[in-house]
């Protein structure tokens, strides 16, 4: 049965979800819960809200990711593969070849991933490796939830990715803030939307990266 929070993804974030769809995110969302019991995936707080608080927080950035130009989407500290598997799940019909890359270095939430992606039938890669060694790496769309500060992240799209077009970050209620701190020590346009999940978060879309002299 489908939670009534899964719902909202089709009436609010992105219309027109099959309820096949819906079907594998409510089942990715049961994946998750089964396992956490045994590997902390997510927070025990946020169990009984893991719809809202995760899938649904996830599929909102869907906006910044179904474009033409588009194709793949690389999702660093991927854990539980929030949102890459969720943004995976929801591209797949859409666009078929459409790639998640996960860069997780957890050996069994690296297994996890491989389980769910094989089993959503997502064209995807896993690594288990560390992304600070990485070198040279390609994607169009960078993206981090609660991985690590926005500055690192930026460190590792300029040191790490020879090629990325943008990147996705959420923020809390200091955003703003850090945002306006970043802009010291780099130069970047965004965008950013109000969360759908929380008042005081966004979802930021970064581009035209580059470091300050």
């Amino acid at each position: 049965m489908i939670d009534s929070d899964i719902l909202k993804i089709d009436k609010i974030i992105s219309p027109n979800v099959s309820r096949e769809t819906l079907d594998e995110l409510q089942n990715y969302s049961n994946e998750i819960i089964l396992r956490n019991k045994h590997i902390n995936l997510i927070s025990k707080k946020t169990v009984n809200s893991i719809n809202n608080r995760h899938i649904i927080d996830c599929a909102q950035t869907i906006d910044f990711i179904d474009k033409k130009d588009i194709n793949t989407c690389t999702d660093l500290g991927s854990g539980a593969g929030l949102p890459g598997v969720v943004l995976g799940i929801l591209m797949k019909p859409k666009k078929p070849l459409f790639k998640s890359i996960f860069y997780e270095k957890s050996y069994h939430k690296s297994i996890f991933l491989k389980e769910m992606t094989k089993k959503f039938k997502l064209n995807s890669e896993i690594h288990r490796k560390n992304i600070f060694e990485e070198k040279n790496l390609s994607t169009d769309v960078i993206i981090s939830r609660a991985f690590k500060p926005l500055h690192i992240i930026f460190q590792i799209a300029q040191n790490n990715f020879k090629n990325f077009r943008y990147i996705i970050l959420f923020l809390g209620k200091s955003g703003k803030k850090i945002l306006s701190e970043a802009l010291i020590f780099w130069k970047f346009d965004y965008e950013q939307k109000k969360s759908l999940t929380n008042n005081e978060s966004m979802i930021v879309k970064i581009f035209n990266l580059e470091k300050k002299k």
